[in-house]
C-alpha cells in the first residue's frame, strides 16, 4: 500500500492533517463514552501518529495494528514502548483485550468489501473489554468522490523533497486512488507510483455491518475530518 512512501508519509500528511487536534477530540470522546478507559488498540495505525499523541499528551496505553511493515517500522521508532502488530484487520487474534478499538483515517475502506467489513468489526468486538467502545472513521460513500485528477502535495523531510499527485476513479463499489511521486534527494531524482483500492459503502450498509457484528453503532456525519464517525458498543 504505502510501500513507496512510508518514510515520507508524515511529511506529506503533516501538511494538511491536524493529528494533535484529532487526538484531543478522540481523547474527549473516549472519556465521555467510557470514562474508565485506559487501553486503546489503533487498527490501521499507519506510522503511529495518533497513537503517539494519545499516549504522550493524553495518557492512554495505545498499541497499534497494520498490514504495512514500512509504516509499522516508523511507528515502532516513535513509540518503542508500545506493541505494534503486523496483521490483517479482518483476521487477527492478539490474545489481548482493549477498552477502545479504533480504526481512523478511512482505513476500514481498505478491506474493500462489505463481508470483510463485517469480519473486521467482529475482530474489533472480540478484542473489547467489558463496556468497551469501537470507533471507526469511514471512507467516503458512493457518489461523494470527485473523480479525475486530485490534489498535488509537496513536502520535505530529512533532505528529501517529494511531490505527490493523485488521481481518483471508481469501478463499481471500489474507488481506485493512484498516487504518482516525484522524489528528490542527494542521490538523485526518481518517480514511483502507488495504487490504493478502497471500498465505497453507504451509511446504511455500514450500520448493517455493525449489527451483523453484534455492535450497536451511532453515526456522526461530521466526525474528526468531515468523513463521519461511527461509535459502537457490544449489543450483548
Amino acid at each position: 500500500m504505502f510501500s513507496e512512501s512510508a518514510e515520507l508519509y508524515d511529511a506529506i500528511y503533516g501538511t494538511f492533517k491536524d493529528y494533535v487536534a484529532e487526538a484531543s477530540a478522540i481523547a474527549a470522546m473516549v472519556r465521555a463514552a467510557h470514562p474508565g478507559a485506559h487501553t486503546i488498540l489503533d487498527v490501521g495505525c499507519g506510522t503511529g501518529e495518533h497513537a503517539k499523541h494519545l499516549r504522550v499528551s493524553h495518557g492512554f496505553d495505545v498499541d497499534g495494528l497494520d498490514m504495512d511493515p514500512g509504516m509499522l517500522a516508523v511507528a515502532r521508532r516513535k513509540l518503542p514502548q508500545a506493541r505494534f502488530y503486523e496483521a490483517d484487520m479482518a483476521a487477527f487474534e492478539l490474545n489481548r483485550r482493549y477498552d477502545v478499538v479504533m480504526c481512523l483515517f478511512s482505513s476500514i475502506g481498505y478491506v474493500k468489501t462489505l463481508p470483510r467489513v463485517t469480519d473486521a468489526l467482529r475482530c474489533f468486538r472480540d478484542h473489547l473489554t467489558k463496556g468497551g467502545v469501537v470507533i471507526v472513521e469511514p471512507w467516503f460513500g458512493p457518489g461523494a468522490l470527485r473523480l479525475g485528477n486530485g490534489t498535488t502535495n509537496h513536502a520535505e523531510a530529512n533532505g528529501v523533497r517529494v511531490e505527490r499527485r493523485s488521481h481518483i476513479e471508481v469501478r463499481g463499489a471500489l474507488s481506485i486512488l493512484t498516487f504518482d511521486y516525484g522524489i528528490e534527494s542527494a542521490s538523485g531524482t526518481r518517480a514511483t507510483r502507488e495504487v490504493h483500492e478502497l471500498g465505497l459503502f453507504t451509511i446504511e450498509e455500514m450500520l448493517g455491518c455493525f449489527r451483523e457484528s453484534d455492535l450497536d453503532a451511532t453515526y456522526d456525519p461530521v466526525g474528526l475530518s468531515g468523513r463521519g464517525l461511527y461509535v459502537a458498543r457490544r449489543m450483548t
